[in-house]
Order: structure tokens, then C-alpha cells, then sequence
């Protein structure tokens, strides 16, 4: 972990630098099994299956038995987590629904807009070092309340051949049945140009490691969309002197533990916070059954003092974090600042963590700066905006003679043609 004391300007830039990932590198491999896949379908992501991940399968579909074994083995204690989870996921996402929004522009003219769901969409549920079952609530409740038909999860095998028995039952939970054992890029692959058993969708959702980043940025060039380009997860904390050092580093260690690419950042106004946070966090690592991963992640890690809150809040704009907590004695301030975040937590008593299971936000966000022009999966991401319009013959009148002066402007004929071929019918008419 590196201290940095008034950082200049000009060195904003570097020191905000995310750890680097080398997608170049990946992208022949990715192009390969894309192309491989697409050729082959179902028995080239057997044969990825069994070379990247060391799983021979004999089939892709997760069965009803094992959906509803993974049910009976779910404790009960978790089951009813999960559950309240879910009723806070539901609710906050339902809340987003949004009514036609319709507007007569000028007499005659009547323009409106609806949504309407994503027929078919793919969501990537993690599996690796930690199999991310919460992953699940957070793409199927709200693609269900989107009304999306076709909902296809793929999530990688274990060594033994299956899914995490929390992913199948969080996902028997959310009534995903479509469930299919392929994880990194064959599992991008197999959903964006479907196979015999697997599916094609329209948009792929969720998390993943450098490889199912790269499948998914390569998924858009063959008209597959992408809820947003996502890397390494991240979470900067903005805290002064009334800051709990302990709960400052607790939350430091819990995004540290995600991988050891994870990126934290301590942003303070109160130059004894640094030596305080560090020293918590030597203490808090000690116990951690991920310690090894997050002390890796901990070499990425950046404890920043800046004199005044003006200067924080432009630094921490210029980042752009993924998850942003705010601890400070004067919360207001940097709320009403945010330009640039994926996720805010604000107190002392709203740790990320909160945002990544049960509080009801979604914890799918934009990293790497993305924040700057991307929003975190939500209601929205489920849905298409369209838009309609109808014009009465007295509105046509009124307005035909803009549009034909405008078409011819832009020397588009046939444009202004369908405009005046219909106003020459009505004139005739009267």
C-alpha cells in the first residue's frame, strides 16, 4: 500500500491508474474460441470446458433434480437470507418501473414513449474463487420484473461437474429453469450466437475475470449488446477525522478480497487517519480466510491525504469509483458532489457490503472509470425505450411544410415527397 501526502495535479493521472489488464493478449485466444464455437456449437465448449476449467462434461443443462437437490442442501438460515435479500432487491427495483410518458408536441401531433423488455437476455453468474449466488438476485430479479422471456444463466463447474448449490438455489429463488455448467469465454461465446442446447441472446449481463471481459466486448462486435464494460472491482472511501478508523479498513479488506486485482483507495482530509487505517488494516487481515488474495490486492491499495474537501471531491471525481463510501463529519457536502460513481454508501453504518447482498441497490457497476458515462444495472438495463407517434390529417397540415423544407435542405427528396404526396391528397380532399 502506498501513502501519498497532497499529491500534485499532475500526478492525478498515474496514481489513479487501475491495475493494468492486458486484454490484448486475450484477444487472440478470445477470437479463437469465439470462432470455434460458432463453427461447432455445443462440443467445442465441452472441449473448452474440459481445457480450461479441467471438467469433462457429458452435458451443458443443469437438470430439474439438481435444482431441487441444491434446494434441499440450502440451510435454512441462508435460504431465509437470501429471501430477504430478495424481497429488498424486488422492491427497490420495482419502484423503477416509469409510466408511458405521452405529449401532444402541437395540434394534431401526438408522440409517446413505452418500454418494453429484452425478449432474451444471458446472465453470467461467477463461480471461481467464490461463487457469486448474490450475482443472481441482482440480474434475474430485475430481468423478471423487465418481463424478459427468455433468461439463460450460465455459470462455470466445479470439479466435480456442477454449479454451486447456492447459485442453483438462488436462482430456483429468483424461477430461472434455463441453467447451463460453462463458465468464461465459451460461455459468452455459446450465448451470443446460441448452439443446440444454449440459447441466443440479446444482451449478456454480468461479472466476470479478464477472460469473460474480453468475451464480452468481443460479443458486441456480432450485434450482441453488454450491460457495460466491467473490470476489476474497486471501492474508494472518503473519510476526515470523525471517520472510524476500524470501519474505514474493515470496508478496505471486504473489496480487497474480491480478487487480488481489486483496487481500494483512502481519500482523507485528516493525515492521521492513513497511519490509523493502515495499522487496522494490518491487524483485520490476519484473520481473513481469503488473506492471501487480499494482501496481493493490497499492493494496489492508495492512501491519499488532500488538504481541503474541494480538492477530495475533484480527485475522487476524476477516479470515478465503482463503489464510493462516504465517512465524514459533513456527509451533505460530498453527496451533493458526486459527478462520478457507480454506488454510494453514506455513514458510518452503511458498509459496501450491505449494497453487495441485501440493502436492494444492484451491485452490477461500472469500473474502471466507467462511471464517468455508464450507469450500474438497474430496471432499465431489462428494457428498450420506444417510441411512437401519430398525426391526425389537421396536424399534417400544419406541419408538412417544415418537414418538406427541411428534407429539401438536406437535398433528401423522397423525404419531403412523403410529405407532400400526402399534403396534395388532403388539399385535393378540400
Amino acid at each position: 500500500m502506498t501513502q501519498l501526502i497532497n499529491p500534485e495535479r499532475e500526478q492525478w493521472a498515474d496514481l489513479l491508474k487501475r491495475p493494468q489488464q492486458d486484454y490484448e493478449s486475450l484477444n487472440a485466444t478470445v477470437e479463437t474460441v469465439f470462432k470455434t464455437v460458432q463453427k461447432q456449437g455445443d462440443q467445442a465448449i465441452l472441449n473448452y470446458t474440459k481445457t480450461f476449467d479441467g471438467v469433462a462434461l457429458s452435458e451443458l443443462n443443469v437438470s430439474k433434480e439438481e435444482i431441487q437437490a441444491a434446494e434441499a442442501q440450502l440451510p435454512e438460515s441462508l435460504k431465509q437470507a437470501i429471501l430477504k435479500a430478495k424481497s429488498n432487491i424486488e422492491a427497490f427495483h420495482k419502484a423503477q418501473r416509469t409510466q408511458p410518458i405521452v405529449v401532444q408536441t402541437q395540434p394534431g401531433v401526438r408522440c409517446w414513449q413505452q418500454k418494453r423488455p429484452i425478449q432474451s437476455v444471458g446472465l453470467y453468474i461467477p463461480g471461481g474463487t467464490a461463487p457469486l449466488f448474490s450475482t443472481v438476485l441482482m440480474l434475474a430479479i430485475p430481468a423478471k420484473i423487465a418481463g424478459c422471456k427468455n433468461i439463460v444463466l450460465c455459470s462455470p463447474p466445479n470439479s466435480s461437474g456442477k454449479i454451486a448449490n447456492e447459485i442453483l438455489a438462488a436462482a430456483a429463488l429468483c424461477g430461472v429453469e434455463q441453467i447451463y455448467k460453462i463458465g468464461g469465454i465459451q460461455a459468452v461465446a455459446g450465448m451470443t450466437f446460441g448452439t443446440a442446447t444454449i440459447p441466443k441472446v440479446s444482451k449478456v449481463f454480468g461479472p466476470g475475470n479478464q477472460y469473460v471481459t474480453a468475451a464480452k466486448q468481443y460479443a458486441t462486435t456480432f450485434g450482441v449488446a453488454i450491460d457495460m464494460p466491467a473490470g476489476p472491482s474497486e471501492l474508494l472511501i472518503m473519510a476526515d477525522a470523525s471517520a472510524n478508523p476500524a470501519f474505514v479498513a474493515s470496508d478496505l479488506l471486504s473489496q480487497a478480497e474480491h480478487g487480488t486485482d481489486s483496487q481500494v483507495i483512502l481519500v482523507t482530509t485528516h493525515r492521521p487517519l492513513l497511519d490509523a487505517v493502515s495499522q487496522e488494516i494490518q491487524q483485520q487481515k490476519r484473520v481473513l480466510s481469503r488473506k492471501s488474495i487480499v494482501e496481493q490486492a493490497l499492493n494496489n491499495m492508495k492512501l491519499i491525504y488532500l488538504e481541503t474537501p474541494e480538492i477530495a471531491v475533484e480527485l475522487i471525481n476524476e477516479y470515478g469509483p465503482e463503489h464510493y463510501i462516504i465517512s465524514t463529519s459533513n456527509n451533505d457536502f460530498y453527496v451533493n458532489q458526486v459527478q462520478n460513481a457507480g454506488s454510494v454508501f453514506i455513514g458510518d453504518f452503511t458498509p459496501e457490503s450491505a449494497g453487495d447482498y441485501a440493502s436492494g441497490t444492484n451491485h452490477t457497476l461500472p469500473t474502471n472509470g466507467y462511471a464517468k458515462a455508464y450507469s450500474g444495472v438497474n430496471l432499465d438495463s431489462f428494457l428498450k425505450s420506444i417510441t411512437f407517434q401519430e398525426i391526425t390529417k389537421e396536424g399534417l397540415l400544419d406541419l408538412g411544410q417544415t418537414i418538406e423544407i427541411m428534407a429539401e435542405s438536406e437535398g433528401l427528396m423522397a423525404h419531403k415527397n412523403a410529405v407532400s404526396i400526402r399534403l396534395k391528397s388532403l388539399r385535393n380532399e378540400s
